[in-house]
């Protein structure tokens, strides 16, 4: 199925997969590097921003400006949120985007002193694949994805964040397979608008939750087949595997709704969210994933949702935007896709 297309799911609803873009009031935008498989998606607010939030449940994140985004603190508009790879270097591709809007004058107003630009970000570690570690996102990265951003459908796949994304690692790098970004959305009759994106980097399998099928993940020693990770940690395989590093994986999403909600509900939203996370990734949330989700609500509809069904429907297209995201990676650097195994979900081929 190709971007833009739709997928019935059940009487009037739609799941369009133009993606995190079908949400009125947001773009998107990324840079991909040459010299190394990794780069960085930006996710641009129309307007005065949206109301932000976030779940933060892996135990080792690279985040920027989270805090912010806490119910307990002032600043209650995002302007933009940054998914880059390349570890904690690869937060510097915030700071481009911060330029991009201060040019255009767009950020909290500080008075005399102008604006100043609201742009979380997280980060994944991409370092050990593909070439010299020391390529990684900059900040004119961060500059040319908001240059490059538009409402069209969202490219999936080798791109942005997820260039250089890797899943499977349970057994390590040797038995894992290419990751990749992905987005999914759905639009109620009523026109309510839930979408998702996503840079999978996980430590674990991806799932469809669907199906309960693996769609990559972990490998057998042949490297032929999907092993299933879920049996793996249950048979006590893993206790003789070699095991992964911290720090060489997470999973990172923005999702969003044109629905009007609070701060409160916005992280609300987040965290509901990562339950989709949860369903479609086994395991995650390890010490070795720094997990993290972000929610905007851009308040373009003028209809009423209860936010908790908003945060059900955000985990349903998050789980779909990370299987989204297994079956639009390509082969790359010796690791195969689910393409290249033939498991990708037959809705999706």
């Amino acid at each position: 199925m190709s971007a833009g297309a739709d997928l019935q799911v059940a009487p009037d609803v739609t799941v369009r997969h133009k993606g995190l873009t079908e949400v009125e009031g947001l773009r998107v935008g990324q840079y991909t590097l040459t010299e190394r498989p990794t780069g960085c998606t930006v996710v641009l607010v129309d307007g005065v921003g949206a109301a932000g939030g976030v779940s933060q449940r892996g135990a080792a994140p690279g985040t920027r400006e989270t805090d912010l985004l806490d119910p307990l603190n002032l600043v209650d508009r995002v302007n933009a949120i940054v998914l880059a790879g390349g570890s904690a270097y690869g937060l510097d591709a915030a700071q481009g985007v911060v330029k991009y809007l201060e040019e255009r004058k767009i950020g909290w107003n500080v008075g005399a002193a102008g604006v100043v630009p609201i742009v979380p970000a997280a980060i994944l570690i991409d370092l050990w694949f593909g070439g010299d570690p020391t390529v990684r996102p900059t900040a004119d990265c961060g500059y040319r994805a908001a240059l490059a951003a538009s409402d069209e459908a969202v490219q999936e796949g080798n791109v942005g964040a997820g260039a250089g994304a890797t899943l499977g690692k349970v057994a390590g790098r040797d038995r894992s397979m290419k990751g990749g970004l992905g987005s999914a959305a759905i639009r109620l009759p009523n026109g309510l608008v839930v979408g998702a994106l996503v840079a999978v980097n996980a430590i674990g399998d991806v799932i469809d939750p669907a199906t309960g099928s693996v769609v990559a993940g972990v490998r057998t020693a042949d490297g032929k087949r999907l092993a299933d990770a879920r049996t793996l940690l249950r048979d006590g395989s893993l206790l003789r595997a070699v095991q992964p590093r911290a720090g060489e994986n997470t999973t990172i999403a923005v999702v969003a709704t044109n629905a009007r909600l609070t701060k409160v509900e916005a992280n609300r939203m987040a965290l509901m969210a990562d339950d989709g996370l949860a369903r479609a990734i086994t395991p995650s949330h390890t010490i070795g994933d720094g997990d993290t989700v972000f929610a905007l609500a851009t308040g373009r509809w003028t209809g009423e949702a209860d936010a908790s069904i908003i945060g059900a429907l955000a985990a349903d297209v998050l789980a779909e935007a990370i299987v989204r995201a297994a079956a639009r990676a390509e082969s790359l650097g010796g690791l195969p896709s689910a393409r290249e195994l033939g498991t990708v979900p037959a809705r999706l081929q």
